[in-house]
């Protein structure tokens, strides 16, 4: 399953709406146990001291509204940068896609960009999705995103580290990343520059021992120097093709 064009209009007009109204309920989950009920590796004790740092409550612990069952199956995060190019969208919506078919729940971030085009993509096209955002469940960041977010949270999965109340830091953002690269059988960036957060994600997959795939597209780019740094590393591959990915994630 090749990865080919696809419409960015129905992004773009989510997008544009505007507008958020948080969940009325708000659940919490540790994510130990949260990876242990969704059939993930599970992490030793203190490769969640990441999450411990970043709450006042030194709890790793994930909080949600929407249905959690989304996870029992294989999960993929797709992530990059918010200023993606047409190439990027049109790449993100089209593996969004190919894993939709495939049955496969599609995560994100909800950010602006490639997290935008994977997420409407996959809902378009009748999958299951889970975003985890970078600031609590009563807030939406970017605000354009609202409706997107409350959408989700509706009919998906919407998550985050973080309790209503607390304060938004720029590092809630490479936080929010951390818990997708744990949550999620593997990750995939689609477009990212040298300096772009989406690399706290690459990463703690390594760290984690989760898959990593970087878009052949990237790697080629003799721009960037980053992905050097990934290539070659065990669980780390470049993706030209869906199946590369599905096949990787079903055989852990």
């Amino acid at each position: 399953m090749p990865l080919q064009a696809a419409d960015r209009t129905t992004g773009a007009a989510i997008g544009r709406r505007g507008g958020y109204v948080p969940p009325t309920e708000v659940h919490t989950h540790a994510l130990p146990d949260l990876l242990v009920r969704i059939g993930r590796a599970a992490l030793e004790d203190q490769q969640l001291d990441f999450l411990r740092d970043a709450s006042p409550r030194r709890e790793a612990t994930v909080f949600y509204a929407g249905n959690l069952d989304i996870l029992d199956a294989p999960t993929v995060s797709i992530v990059g940068t918010r200023e993606v190019s047409e190439a990027g969208w049109r790449r993100a919506s089209q593996l969004a896609r190919d894993l939709v078919k495939a049955g496969v729940t599609v995560m994100s971030g909800l950010a602006k960009g490639v997290d935008t085009a994977a997420l409407t993509s996959a809902i378009s096209n009748g999958g299951r999705v889970a975003a985890v955002i970078g600031t609590p469940l009563d807030k939406a960041y970017p605000a354009e995103n609202g409706q997107l977010q409350q959408q989700i949270y509706a009919h998906h999965l919407l998550m985050t580290p973080f309790k209503v109340g607390d304060r938004v830091f720029r590092s809630n953002f490479p936080t929010r990343n951390r818990v997708m690269a744990a949550i999620s059988d593997a990750t995939v960036i689609i477009e990212a520059s040298d300096t772009s957060a989406t690399l706290h994600q690459a990463a703690e997959c390594v760290r984690l021992g989760r898959w990593l795939f970087i878009a052949k597209s990237v790697v080629d780019d003799g721009s960037l120097t980053w992905p050097e740094r990934f290539v070659g590393q065990p669980k780390v591959g470049v993706l030209s093709s869906t199946f590369d990915l599905i096949n990787a994630i079903g055989n852990p």
